[in-house]
């Protein structure tokens, strides 16, 4: 029996939904330490105009298919393209790049649980900021604990999941994420403070285009559609469950704005902390573990704020899984008419089976010889494969089914549908 498809509840909590998926993992955990691997100021700039000119416009363009079509990104495709089987593929490699994420976005988000559980018993008390940065170093290692918290995640995960559309997504999202906004914003005022924070503005504000490479010119374009969730069919399943009076063009930009705001306040909450204590901006996937709590004792109430911040860093990162389940979960009940439980459930189980590999990543117990053939390790390999290759490769087909298998007329109505945007926004986009 065919299942009616469910809508957002209000305006509201699909923005705070989407902006969620959007800030997750990808602005507070993968921006930071991304910018300072490729060398601050000038991979900003380059994010900045990607986000403008090619982000922000592919996101438009996902929620205008998952809307039109009412679908999850397998079924949307097929349909809209009159049953093509090969544009049914991009639904496919969406689902294959959200799952890839999902498995190892679940372990870093277990290292989050892990630091609010660790918060409360004070940790950072009496330990030098080399000492609460080896902490984090220690954990990495820690293939079982990383394991089992993969698992607590997950289950985390799916029990919001279960809940569908506005018991689930909706309901948390507009709880958690002006929460998490509110303590950022106070985060940055105290990292304001600190020494080492006008070196962290030139840092992530005046471009030296030497440090470019032509890697990281494709790392730039990449970061941009891994902070708007982009290329992953997160953007379209969410827009099937939007109504049709809805602003698809202001939400992008709204989405758009808020995603860079939450990025560079990351950016500038975190590498103050770096140039203060003489951390190492190239620190990698463990920057903002290695940092914060840092910050965080030396601020009165050590104890209470970190707990928070983890909490709500948890909340985040759950957005964001929730988000990526939710793909997997739309596409089986349509494809395979599975019913909602079922496919959480399955969904979850294989995410935790091919997580445990970039639990273990660390440890070194699994792919031993990885990181001295590759240069890194096999949580960043995966990283890397997603957002530098698979999510672009993604919304480079998206561009081209908008533009060439969509009828123009078509794509220019569904853009212009609850629009009040002016008419110069469509030239923009089209």
């Amino acid at each position: 029996m065919k299942q009616q498809r469910e809508h957002w509840g209000s305006k509201l909590g699909f923005i705070m939904a989407t902006a969620g998926s959007a800030i997750g993992l990808g602005s507070l955990w993968r921006f930071p330490y991304i910018i300072g691997q490729n060398g601050g100021g000038a991979f900003v700039l380059l994010y900045l105009l990607f986000t403008l000119i090619i982000g922000i416009p592919v996101f438009i363009s996902e929620l205008m298919i998952g809307r039109a079509a009412q679908k999850g990104a397998i079924q949307a495709y097929t349909d809209l393209s009159h049953g093509s089987t090969h544009w049914k593929l991009l639904g496919w490699l969406n689902l294959i790049t959200s799952f890839i994420i999902l498995s190892y976005y679940s372990v870093i988000s277990g290292w989050a649980v892990n630091y609010a559980l660790m918060s409360l018993s004070n940790f950072t008390a009496g330990k030098t900021p080399e000492e609460i940065k080896g902490i984090f170093d220690i954990l990495y290692v820690s293939g079982d604990i990383n394991i089992f918290w993969l698992f607590i995640f997950l289950l985390m995960t799916i029990a919001v999941v279960f809940g569908g559309i506005r018991k689930g997504i909706e309901y948390w999202s507009k709880l958690l994420t002006p929460a998490l906004f509110v303590i950022l914003v106070g985060l940055f005022c105290f990292s304001a403070t600190l020494p080492g924070f006008k070196e962290a503005v030139k840092f992530i504000f005046y471009p030296d285009f030497s440090k470019l490479t032509a890697t990281s010119i494709l790392v730039a374009l990449g970061m941009s559609l891994f902070t708007l969730s982009v290329g992953l069919g997160i953007i379209l399943t969410y827009g099937s469950y939007m109504k049709h009076t809805e602003d698809i063009p202001k939400t992008g930009l709204i989405i758009g704005g808020v995603s860079v705001s939450v990025s560079l306040l990351s950016a500038l909450m975190i590498f103050p902390i770096v140039f203060t204590f003489g951390f190492e901006p190239q620190a990698g996937p463990g920057l903002v573990f290695q940092t914060l709590p840092v910050l965080f004792s030396k601020l009165p109430g050590t104890l209470i704020l970190s707990t928070i911040f983890f909490l709500l860093f948890i909340f985040a990162t759950l957005t964001s899984t929730i988000s990526i389940l939710e793909v997997l979960v739309s596409n089986l009940i349509e494809v395979l008419n599975w019913t909602r439980k079922k496919a959480v459930l399955l969904s979850g189980l294989a995410a935790f089976v091919f997580g445990i590999p970039t639990a273990l990543s660390g440890s070194g117990s699994l792919f031993k010889n990885w990181k001295s053939i590759y240069g890194i390790d096999f949580l960043q390999t995966l990283d890397d494969l997603t957002a530098t290759w698979l999510m672009p490769l993604s919304a480079f087909f998206t561009v081209i089914f908008v533009s060439f298998v969509m009828k123009k007329s078509f794509s220019q109505e569904e853009f212009a549908k609850g629009s009040t945007l002016p008419k110069m926004m469509h030239t923009w986009f089209f």
